[in-house]
């Protein structure tokens, strides 16, 4: 008599093993390995197995291109997100911390399309109908096209798609919904897995896109298996303080666009809506103060102007306090190492705090020379003209050296009547209205403040 196989799934990364492990290998969590019944492994074994007709290689010269349809989604931001609109038979996951405005956002644009004429299909396994119907009125998105179906079961929503023939499916959350394949409880890794796969394979076959909603870990990542964010088409974030009015929607994974553009969505009474006028958001032009600097960084092809803050102070404890809010903590360190060297300025006696207005994350380095400014002018005590901008990457050297796209981040910096702009060189197009001053090395902008 054949032997049962055994077989532990870790329910956080879905590493499996053949015997209990305190511990996961894969992602290092403890006391997550649960036990796979026999109707689940054959259920993987056929999901690992399953082979398509034989093609056979082609060369890639003979290959045709294929014609991406896409449809607007009737916001400005998301389009530029998703690369000019939604892709028929795309999979798109959305991700984000509780009350960002994942559902508000996907709600909103529902009832966008369908007030133009598309079938939409929203499934929503953690809120009833009128609990949506509500928000749906505060939001204005209420139209005949716009279907409501408050279920788990993943064989009841493909039953309710093959009645009607919707344009766009939306699953609010993926962790909810339940399929009758597997025993396992709604969220776990083989249920997320078994239903991402269903899902793809239906948006492929019938050309409808799916936008699905993924609640997040304590690690800022979305819970699961990894495998879900390779299963998908898109990966999309929300960035931002559920506290604040601005939200930022990022882009990680886009097989049909650019991941490097950023969509700005402002928190109203009629929920997310793209940020008209986002210029402003991030900096004040107020009265010149201590300890704050201007920069220009670049979220895809938009510049974005921003206010740096420092605050310097002195040190009760051995080991002084390093703290940076929007910016990295690790490159702030080097350029505190590098002032301490270069300049002789003692920060091993003094606590140093990095604040990003707007609540925006600083990914690139052409912030560096406004973040060293900042620092400065805190440090010393003298106030920054709110007409000056700076750009600039610090290197451990001490050189200042060329930052993309300079232009642009300069005719973004004139058009908000900023009036002078230290960089490491300059610009080919000379842009009137804004004088710039050319500084190649640190302790250079020690001299001109």
């Amino acid at each position: 008599m054949a032997k049962n196989k055994t077989l532990f799934e870790c329910q956080a990364c879905g590493h499996q093993s053949s015997k209990w492990l305190g511990k996961c290998p894969n992602c290092g969590a403890w006391d997550q390995f649960m036990e796979l019944n026999s109707k689940q492994i054959e259920v993987l074994k056929e999901l690992g197995t399953s082979k398509k007709d034989y093609i056979g290689a082609i060369p890639i010269t003979e290959v045709e291109h294929e014609k991406v349809s896409r449809f607007s989604t009737k916001d400005r931001e998301l389009d530029l997100v998703l690369g000019g609109g939604i892709v028929n038979g795309s999979l798109v996951l959305v991700g984000g911390s509780p009350g960002v405005g994942k559902s508000t956002l996907l709600l909103k644009i529902a009832g966008n399309l369908a007030q133009d004429g598309k079938k939409i299909l929203y499934v929503s396994a953690e809120e009833s109908a009128s609990q949506i119907k509500l928000r749906s009125d505060r939001l204005q998105s209420n139209s005949p096209n716009l279907f409501l179906l408050s279920e788990i079961k993943l064989d009841i929503i493909f039953q309710e798609l093959e009645k009607n023939n919707f344009d766009m499916l939306i699953i609010d959350s993926i962790q909810t919904v339940f399929s009758d394949k597997l025993t396992s409880a709604p969220g776990s890794v083989s249920q997320v897995r078994e239903i991402t796969f269903d899902l793809m394979r239906y948006a492929k076959e019938s050309g409808v896109a799916i936008f699905i909603i993924g609640h997040i870990t304590k690690e800022g990542s979305i819970a699961g298996p990894r495998v879900l964010e390779h299963m998908v088409d898109t990966v999309l974030y929300f960035e931002g303080d559920s506290s604040r009015e601005l939200r930022l929607l990022r882009g990680f994974k886009n097989r049909f666009g650019s991941t490097s553009e950023v969509g700005i969505f402002e928190m109203t009474k009629r929920g997310l809506v793209s940020a008209k006028d986002i210029s402003k958001k991030f900096f004040t032009r107020g009265k010149a103060q201590a300890g704050s600097a201007t920069t220009v960084v670049m979220e895809g092809s938009r510049p974005i102007i921003l206010e740096v803050q420092a605050l310097v102070s002195e040190s009760g404890y051995p080991n002084p306090k390093r703290s940076a809010t929007g910016y990295e903590l690790n490159r702030l360190t080097m350029l505190l190492a590098l002032l301490e060297r270069k300049l002789d300025l003692p920060f091993n006696q003094y606590d140093v705090f990095i604040n990003i207005a707007g609540g925006i994350k600083i990914s690139e380095t052409a912030a560096d020379l406004a973040i060293i400014a900042a620092i400065i002018s805190s440090f010393r005590d003298r106030p920054i003209s709110k007409d000056t901008i700076f750009l600039g990457e610090v290197s451990l050297i001490g050189d200042i050296r060329d930052v993309y796209s300079l232009d642009a981040r300069l005719k973004e910096a004139k058009s908000q009547h900023f009036a002078k702009a230290i960089v490491p060189s300059l610009p080919i197009e000379v842009i009137s209205g804004i004088k710039c001053f050319n500084i190649d090395e640190v302790p250079k902008l020690i001299e001109w403040m």
